[in-house]
């Protein structure tokens, strides 16, 4: 059985982001230094669901589903804290919300079952 080829397909889906958020921007909703955090916030909106397609059928030898997940999950926060910073919102609530994301994944990490 051949293995799927999701390196190939998120290259794909990280260049479509990318030309959506430069259409964005060339539309002038939005600035040129908030289309990088967008394709950041974006691109661990597709890291999330890679995740969940990857939980469905786990490969030997990969990354599990969880850590992509937590991967994808931290690197939205990231890019939507960024683009909330550069549209004015203030530091320390930011901040503070980042901070709650990675507390939350720490202890969800902490507690979910393990298997032997």
């Amino acid at each position: 059985m051949a293995k799927r080829q999701y390196g190939v397909l998120s290259y794909g889906v990280f260049i479509v982001i990318l030309a959506i958020c430069i259409a964005t921007f060339a539309a002038g909703l939005i600035r040129l230094d908030e289309v990088f955090p967008l394709v950041l916030a974006f691109s661990g909106v597709w890291i999330v669901i890679l995740a969940g397609i990857r939980a469905t059928k786990p490969e030997k030898y990969e990354r599990g589903a969880f850590s992509t997940f937590s991967w994808g999950t931290l690197i939205t926060a990231v890019g939507t804290v960024w683009f909330l910073y550069v549209r004015g919102f203030a530091f320390w609530y930011l901040l503070s919300a980042l901070l709650l994301v990675l507390g939350i994944l720490t202890m969800a990490a902490v507690l979910r079952p393990r298997r032997k």
